[in-house]
């Protein structure tokens, strides 16, 4: 699994590649990230890359040349495939599990980042991008969205886990799409809190029904509400 993220500010991820899961990946070689400045696309002396929008309005937006040739130069070089090109956008899709399972079956991704007000509307006219969104909030940036879509693909690469059972639990991955179950390890108690006695029973059919009532009341709790 390949990521191309395309940012005016690729030094915002110089740390997030060495945190533990990614950098893991990335050492096995399952995954690569490989980053982009759109700015290295603009040209004249400034290097311009936004401009005051047309018929007013406040902030300033990404000009379409230097975005449009910067994701063409990137979908052709390496001879790799050209991938999916995901823009970061608050009015995009959604991002849910099975969103992020359908990317991961990808072998690359390009991410593109915004500033400002956002895009010209002829970067999304003439690329075409899949339009994402990570929830109706706005950001400063699109790079923090652009992490937590790697963050989500990467854990479902192959091999990354080591254990390819242990992500089919994680809430919304698991059947029927709820909630993980409530977890225990040592001790017992603590401060008057004990672990459920069914988990300390051995009994896997009991356990199993247990942490199927739990996630299913756990749902219901803190999603019916909102979903219904």
């Amino acid at each position: 699994m390949r990521f191309d993220v395309l940012t005016l500010f690729p030094e915002i991820f110089s740390g997030y590649q060495t945190q533990s899961l990614l950098k893991l990946a990335i050492d096995r070689g399952l995954t690569s990230v490989h980053l982009h400045n759109l700015r290295d696309w603009a040209v004249g002396k400034h290097r311009q890359v936004d401009d005051k929008p047309f018929g007013g309005g406040p902030g300033m937006l990404l000009m379409p040349g230097p975005v449009v040739e910067a994701v063409e130069a990137v979908q052709t070089a390496d001879d790799a495939p050209p991938g999916r090109l995901l823009l970061m956008s608050p009015q995009g899709r959604r991002l849910d599990q099975p969103f992020v399972e359908d990317l991961a079956t990808s072998e690359r991704l390009l991410l593109l980042c915004g500033r400002y007000e956002g895009f010209d509307q002829r970067v999304v006219d003439l690329l075409q991008p899949e339009e994402v969104s990570i929830g109706d909030y706005v950001l400063n940036g699109g790079e923090v969205a652009a992490m937590t879509i790697i963050d989500a693909v990467v854990r479902l690469v192959p091999g990354v886990l080591g254990d390819e059972t242990s992500n089919q639990e994680d809430s919304f991955s698991r059947a029927g799409r709820t909630l993980e179950y409530a977890q225990y390890t040592r001790p017992r108690e603590y401060r008057g809190l004990e672990v459920p006695e069914v988990l300390l029973s051995g009994n896997h059919p009991e356990i199993a029904a247990w942490r199927e009532a739990d996630a299913l009341r756990r749902t219901a709790e803190r999603r019916g509400a909102a979903e219904s």
